[in-house]
């Protein structure tokens, strides 16, 4: 239409040359355009469409970049994105060398700074204001904006008690939509819920309490009403905070009745919200769903048996487990460290506790792995999801350290099943273990097995097996990545030549397999979907290596680097461990 605005804005400078009332019709353009390209691209689309208004109004308020945007998570960042120069582009997000769904500085000047993991938006504003401080600007304002999910976890709370102390010119805005990905849980939640639009609280006001210039609830789909909080915050001395009321997938009907699913849909019809199903029902599980049910398989023999995730039901299955025995399934929230000393406080009571936790966020709760748990010997299982390469979401997300920052801790056993029926076993086994923390990783997505729940079997620790036999290069893989590899084997002319050895079990390792390997074959390859450095592949190396015959061994996994976004098999190329990567290498070795 003739009368289109956003097309107009380029950076923010822009868009503060409008008039006041022209704001909402962009507000319109904007969430249209989230729509129009996550439909199509996929994405993170409910908690953007529900932070448009307020959006436009923090760019339009505040001078940026001059002024300090510190997005919390980054979920609700792509209405940013787009007024901020990358408009044009935004069909990239998330895309191999394309734009990064998250803030990232090395794209923008207003992605002041990279996050992907949530509350830490407070303390970063807070240390960039008491810098600015430091070097004498005084008028540099530095806005942490925060959902109510994220600000009820530890690393928030620290941020706001050391900023209640100062006098930094920070700004809270606090984007309340009583959800997180999943619907947010616990006391702080119940509380910001008593305060609704409009009945500011009676009871002694927490931030006030902490010393912040509290205003609202305020409608934070009104562009005017959240532009006049800001005005009458703005010349108040020391933190403020602003309360804004928003509603998750604002816009778009379906992702406002259905939240949690809207979060990240994949395709969807943009006009109707229908989201478009694979045509094929009969895949495979994903290895989230293979734990969620396996665990309810579990809990019904076995009433010691106790589910807890830090804010993630949904994406670890643990919701299954929730609909059987919501009693015995626990969501503590985005709240990682306490989730793992929580479990271990259980299991020093006699609890068999399964702990379902990303490997990204597992790396937030690592001294309570080592202190909590496993100095003190505790039967806590943590079962880290999304271990190994993850896609889209990019470096802030991959769990590709797991094993590294795991296998130098004593007292732990790290399984690493290979398909679904290994998972369900290794699940199995875990519960009737009780001298010690057990980790089993498995991976984002689905598996290659349609029948897998099968009757449970011993999944015995330190124990490899030898997949597919071979005379002349061993191929030594851990977990599911070994199904490249066996693809690989098989596009060769003379797939005997290679051996390929699936490890099953990173601690302890299989040391009668490994002598086998070393008497056998002089070249042998790792693989696994982690960092090389401190990984698996280097402690095998260290063992074949530790006679008088060399071996030449070639570690394969995840560089030292930070991989980026992009599809899964994209950067399995990436890093050399695709289907084709590994058949170029084997072809290579077998000329030789």
């Amino acid at each position: 239409m003739n009368d289109a605005i956003l097309h107009t804005i380029n950076i923010p400078a822009d868009l503060r040359k409008l008039k006041q009332e022209k704001l909402p019709q962009l507000a319109k353009e904007l969430r249209e355009y989230i729509i129009d390209i996550v439909s199509t691209k996929e994405g993170h689309l409910g908690a953007s469409l529900g932070v448009v208004e307020l959006s436009i109004a923090l760019h339009y308020f505040f001078d940026t970049p001059k002024d300090l945007l510190v997005w919390d998570v980054g979920h609700q960042a792509y209405g940013h994105k787009i007024l901020t120069g990358r408009r044009d582009v935004f069909g990239s997000n998330r895309q191999l060398n394309g734009i990064s769904g998250f803030p990232k500085p090395e794209e923008s000047i207003y992605d002041t700074f990279g996050v992907g993991h949530s509350s830490t938006s407070i303390s970063a504003a807070l240390g960039m204001a008491l810098a600015s401080q430091l070097k004498g600007d005084y008028r540099k304002n530095h806005i942490a904006i925060i959902g109510d999910a994220s600000i009820a976890s530890g690393m928030a709370f620290e941020g706001l008690n050391h900023a209640g102390v100062t006098k930094a010119n920070l700004w809270i805005v606090l984007n309340d939509n009583a959800i997180g990905i999943d619907p947010s849980v616990g006391a702080l939640k119940d509380y910001l819920t008593k305060a609704g639009i409009g009945k500011k609280p009676r009871q002694a006001n927490i931030i006030e309490a902490l010393n912040f210039n509290y205003s609202g609830p305020i409608d934070g789909h009104s562009i005017d009403a959240i532009i006049n909080a800001f005005a009458e915050l703005k010349d108040k001395d020391g933190p403020k905070f602003l309360h804004v009321i928003t509603k998750k997938g604002k816009g778009l009907q379906k992702a406002e009745e259905d939240q949690v699913r809207y979060h990240a849909p994949g395709k969807f019809d943009k006009t109707t919200g229908a989201i478009i199903e694979t045509p094929n029902k009969n895949l495979p599980p994903k290895f989230q769903d293979v734990f969620g049910l396996t665990l309810v398989d579990l809990a019904k023999e076995n009433k010691k048996i106790i589910g807890i995730t830090p804010a993630m039901p949904t994406g670890s299955s643990l919701k299954y487990m929730m609909q059987v025995f919501p009693e015995r399934a626990l969501d503590v929230g985005i709240a990682e460290q306490h989730a793992v000393t929580l479990s271990a406080g259980m299991a020093t009571q006699g609890f068999k506790v399964f702990c379902a936790i990303y490997s990204t966020f597992l790396q937030r709760a690592y001294d309570q792995v080592i202190h909590d748990v496993a100095l003190q010997n505790l039967p806590v299982v943590f079962c880290i999801d999304r271990a190994g390469l993850v896609g889209q979401d990019g470096a802030t997300h991959h769990g590709v350290f797991d094993i590294a920052y795991l296998r130098s801790i004593p007292n732990l056993i790290i399984l690493a099943p290979s398909n679904a029926i290994e998972l369900r076993n290794a699940l199995y086994t875990a519960s009737t273990y009780s001298n010690g923390p057990i980790c089993i990783r498995y991976p984002r997505g689905r598996g290659k097995l349609l029948n897998w729940r099968k009757s449970f079997e011993v999944f015995s620790f330190g124990e490899a097996k030898v997949i597919k036999k071979g005379t002349k290069i061993a191929v030594v893989s851990v977990g599911t990545i070994v199904e490249n590899a066996l693809e690989a084997r098989k596009q060769l002319e003379n797939p005997s030549l290679i051996e390929i050895i699936d490890m099953r079990s990173i601690k302890p390792l299989d040391k009668e397999m490994l002598d086998y390997v070393k008497q056998k074959f002089s070249t042998v390859i790792t693989i696994e979907e982690g960092v090389i450095a401190g990984g698996v592949g280097e402690a095998i190396g260290s063992f074949l290596n530790s006679g008088p015959h060399l071996h030449q061994i070639i570690n394969l996994g995840v560089p030292d680097a930070f991989v980026q976004h992009g599809k899964v098999e994209e950067l399995h190329a990436l890093c050399g461990i695709s289907t084709q990567k590994l058949l170029e290498l084997f072809q290579d070795l077998l000329k030789e």
